[in-house]
């Protein structure tokens, strides 16, 4: 009968012990450089096609929209009543962040396309009376549908009702990812 002798030589490992030592080094180099994933971003295309892709940091996100988003591809939904937005952004906020693509109609009016509609640019004028003060305004609006939600609809009810996509009115801090890259 033979006797297994233990090696007590840590400078020669034992061969039988070498499959596991080299799974533990893969193991260890894949833990180091291994892609870490902070989110998703949820694309959704113009025929309801759905895709999530794995994100590592904001500015990824924001690159993946811009990608994606000017073909029309969108991500989440608007806001009840639109995106508002500090009165500086209006010049440069990028469109495709939502999935939208600046147009000019055969009219010669300038606006957004979002989800097949035609959102138009309309400049608001400063109001400074005894009941009411605000600055000047850029909205991003289209007429109702009859079947469009009436929580979303803007206007009396028998009159011209309006859609907002986006306001652009006020003060407030320039958010640099959702402007146009220099």
């Amino acid at each position: 009968m033979s006797t297994l002798v233990e090696d007590t030589n840590p400078k020669v490992p034992n061969p039988l012990d070498l499959p596991t030592l080299l799974l533990r080094v893969v193991s260890l180099f894949e833990r180091m450089f291994e892609e870490k994933t902070t989110g998703t971003v949820e694309l959704t295309n113009q025929v309801g096609m759905k895709i999530t892709i794995k994100i590592k940091s904001l500015d990824q996100a924001y690159s993946l929209m811009r990608t994606y988003g000017a073909n029309g591809w969108t991500s989440g939904s608007i806001p009840d009543g639109g995106i508002v937005l500090p009165y500086e952004m209006n010049k440069n906020f990028d469109w495709r962040l939502i999935g939208g693509s600046e147009w000019t109609n055969p009219e010669g009016e300038v606006g957004v396309i979002y989800k097949g509609n035609f959102y138009k640019r309309r400049e608001l004028d400063a109001v400074d009376t005894k009941k009411m003060k605000m600055g000047a305004a850029v909205k991003y609006s289209r007429g109702a549908k009859p079947s469009d939600s009436p929580h979303l609809k803007e206007g009396e009810e028998g009159s011209v009702q309006y859609i907002t996509l986006a306001l652009f009115r006020g003060k407030g801090r320039v958010i640099a990812g959702l402007q146009k890259p220099q």
